[in-house]
């Protein structure tokens, strides 16, 4: 049985299987390296600074795999984060 992906993808026609992650979002940066909630607002994972705190005291975050709470973790480029969201799980890579 598949549902509907997250936002965007409806468009583009892409469907997700139930219980799997939404494909990958690489969200580029302008500097070497970018806070963790700072990147939540940029790839548009978290609508505000208090909701990226929010997930992230919920621990509704992974980087990498590892759960995350720390607002200014230092990301790189090729880091993965993913954030379950009541719609389902939604990722990006820093690039």
């Amino acid at each position: 049985m598949q549902a509907p992906a997250g936002r965007g993808d409806h468009e583009a026609g892409i469907r997700v299987a139930v219980g799997q992650t939404a494909p990958m979002t690489q969200v580029p940066i302008a500097d070497d390296s970018i806070r963790l909630g700072q990147f939540l607002k940029l790839a548009d994972l978290a609508e505000s600074g208090a909701q990226a705190r929010e997930l992230l005291e919920d621990g509704a975050v992974t980087v990498n795999g590892e759960p995350e709470a720390r607002r200014g973790r230092q990301l790189v480029r090729g880091d993965v984060v993913e954030v379950d969201l009541p719609g389902g799980r939604e990722s990006a890579t820093v690039g």
